[in-house]
């Protein structure tokens, strides 16, 4: 690695200003902030800039739920992200909103340098429209049944279920998110970005090493393929920057979200005195990095690209993609209470621990990522607590109490510090090719190593003896010295763990170069714990407050809502869905149930096979009204013992108590007995 500094410019994907930040967008801003705190630790200039998403029609539809403006939810949300991001360590140097004037320079320039060189068209296109909201719907704002499987409930640009991929117009029976309407095909003129123009372009930059060969394949086929014409533009109400000579037309959010990186560098620049165009010039030989997940890898490593280079900007340096967080194996859940806000985290448990977790599991790939809960409190109160704090508890208190806080001046052997050092070019080598498990390893291997070196000299043994006395100041200063070497490895990770042993330690700021300056008579300060273990009721009551916390979210996520619907319940999987039987069932007999004004004891007929059923309906209908018809039931499942006799199913039925209650009827030529599909 040369040893002359580096000039690097650094972003995280730019989280969307519609909703808070979960631990599953901490993932990728705790992975580059230990890239980038680590090379400025190594010396280099380093600057890590982002900024809210702040534009598209989910935030005008969130706004106008909870009846505020815009400019006062994004503004709201840029305070809560910050937060967020502040108290897990992660340290901008710059935190911005793609809001800004400077983004809107930078937009329109783009745009504007495109469109003269030619790579910008226009032409006429069949959109979805709601006609009830007066407002073309994008492409998640329409649901409906797949084209290709027929699965219900499927957003307008891919199925769920069977992971196909179609246009809003395929399919069928569409409604509209926003207001229930069924959507009409209403034709507009709009503007695409001829990406095909730079077919040769991407194909020689996927080639040179710019992106991971996972992503750089995926790319590839794409362009096998065929580029085609990237639209552009949306049609307004929409939320965001007006086209340039195009009234009524916007920027659609994706053109002006990446173009935020650069705002925020701008506005960096202007506050800090620095040359943009230095960075940020076609022949620049300062560095530019993206960390993202693998779902926005298109848009970073195709249109971003080809959008800067045909503008008269240099490309990205590399775009790094990693994969998903599951937790405990699965998919982030908000009936399990894994779907964890960053907040809530944050009021149950120190966020060193997940830092560290973090970098524990992350290599340089896309694979996903798993935070099982188990191993999480295991490996923390292992490494951070058992190996690491513990070196410095078991040395500090015998140089406070018995040496006035002084350091040896010459210890007997240097052979840990060597060792420490010698070790750390590879880790050095791990965090710039983002290997951090790799490092969290080695490094863990050398606390072993220092452990065992304090087991084996036994201070509190031999401090007994007063003619010894002074091997003890000497095994423990040796202890504390690599226990500050270890701070330093770890010190992209643990910052606020790294600043309270700098106290501890009585040092200033920690830089890569002091891992070889050892503290020689050096006076300490009294040690304070710095780090607790990590107890089971802590992610308990992190799982329950997860759960309380979520409902108020859920209602506002999708936009305006009727309120006599209630809420979508927490998803399921599939193959849990499929143990359900759904039969027809013909209603035998029906009566009231005494002592109950809710229940009806209905017989059902399922096919030469009766069943009996209380079901809570006795205030919607008349027992004589529903004999002899039929209605579906749920015949698998679980008997159930009642005050009043035992239920064997249960009969579907629409609305609530105050919308009135309908039961399910079969179309005419239904059988009892047939199952429901």
């Amino acid at each position: 690695m040369s040893s002359k500094p580096r000039q690097i410019v650094v972003t995280s994907a730019l989280p969307y200003a519609n909703g808070p930040i979960h631990i599953g967008h901490m993932l990728e801003y705790v992975q580059t902030d230990i890239w980038v705190r680590f090379q400025k630790l190594r010396g280099h200039e380093c600057i890590y800039v982002c900024a809210d998403d702040a534009h598209g029609t989910p935030i005008m539809l969130r706004a106008q739920a909870e009846g505020v403006t815009p400019e006062e939810l994004i503004e709201r949300m840029h305070a809560e992200h910050l937060r967020d991001f502040t108290d897990f360590g992660v340290a901008f140097d710059n935190y911005y909103s793609t809001h800004s004037e400077e983004n809107r320079y930078f937009a329109e320039y783009i745009y504007t340098q495109l469109r003269e060189a030619g790579h910008i068209r226009t032409r006429v296109i069949s959109q979805a429209y709601d006609p009830k909201a007066e407002m073309f719907l994008p492409d998640r704002f329409i649901k409906g049944d797949c084209p290709n499987c027929g699965a219900g409930g499927q957003y307008g640009d891919n199925c769920e279920n069977c992971g196909a991929t179609y246009a809003p117009t395929d399919l069928k029976n569409p409604v509209s998110v926003v207001s229930g309407e069924t959507p009409i095909e209403k034709d507009s003129e709009q503007y695409f970005f001829k990406l095909e123009d730079f077919e040769g372009m991407l194909k020689d930059w996927f080639a040179a090493g710019h992106v991971q060969t996972e992503i750089a394949n995926k790319m590839n086929e794409w362009l096998e393929e065929g580029l085609q014409d990237w639209d552009i533009s949306r049609n307004a109400p929409y939320w965001g920057f007006e086209i340039p000579d195009a009234p009524g037309k916007y920027f659609y959010v994706w053109l002006d979200a990446p173009i935020g990186y650069m705002a925020s560098f701008k506005n960096w620049c202007e506050a800090t005195g620095h040359d943009f165009d230095h960075y940020w010039k076609r022949d620049s030989e300062a560095e530019l990095y993206h960390f993202i997940g693998k779902d926005i890898a298109r848009f970073h490593t195709m249109f971003w690209p080809a959008m800067l280079h045909g503008a008269g900007f240099r490309k990205p340096s590399a775009v790094y993609c990693h994969g998903f967080l599951t937790v405990d194996g699965q998919k982030m859940s908000k009936s399990r209470g894994t779907f964890v806000m960053a907040r809530t985290y944050l009021e149950h448990l120190n966020p060193e621990y997940l830092r560290y977790y973090f970098a524990a599991k992350l290599g340089p790939g896309i694979d996903d990522i798993d935070l099982n809960l188990e191993d999480f409190t295991t490996r923390v109160n292992a490494d951070l607590v058992g190996k690491l704090v513990n070196i410095a508890s078991r040395c500090a208190g015998f140089i406070n109490k018995r040496f006035d806080g002084k350091l040896a001046d010459e210890p007997s052997s240097d052979d840990l510090s060597r060792q420490n050092v010698k070790a750390a070019d590879a880790i050095a080598d791990y965090y710039e090719n983002r290997e951090f498990g790799k490092a969290m390893r080695d490094i863990m291997a050398l606390a072993d190593k220092a452990n065992q070196y304090i087991d084996e000299k036994q201070p509190w043994v031999t401090i007994k003896d007063a003619q010894r006395q002074h091997e003890v100041q000497d095994v423990c200063s040796i202890g504390l010295n690599c226990f500050r070497q270890l701070v330093i490895l770890l010190k992209p990770v643990l910052p606020q763990l790294a600043a309270q042993a700098e106290e501890f330690l009585n040092v200033s700021d920690l830089q890569w170069a002091d891992l070889g300056n050892d503290l020689l008579d050096h006076e300490i300060n009294r040690f304070k714990p710095l780090m607790t273990r990590i107890e089971p009721v802590f992610i308990e009551r992190m799982i329950e407050a997860t759960k309380a916390d979520l409902a108020s979210e859920q209602k506002i996520q999708q936009g305006p809502a009727d309120p006599s619907i209630e809420p979508i319940a927490p998803e399921i999987k599939y193959d849990d869905f499929a143990k359900l039987d759904f039969r027809v069932a013909r209603i035998v007999a029906a009566k009231r149930v005494e002592k109950s004004d809710k229940l009806l004891q209905l017989t059902l007929d399922i096919g030469g096979e009766n069943r009996n059923v209380f079901a809570g309906i006795a205030g919607a209908y008349d027992p004589a009204d529903l004999e002899g018809r039929l209605t579906v039931m749920v015949a698998n499942l679980a008997p159930r013992k009642m005050r009043f006799g035992v239920s064997e199913g249960m009969v579907l039925a629409a609305g609530d108590d105050e919308a009135g209650l309908y039961l399910l009827n079969p179309d005419t030529g239904a059988k009892p007995g047939m199952r429901v599909r």
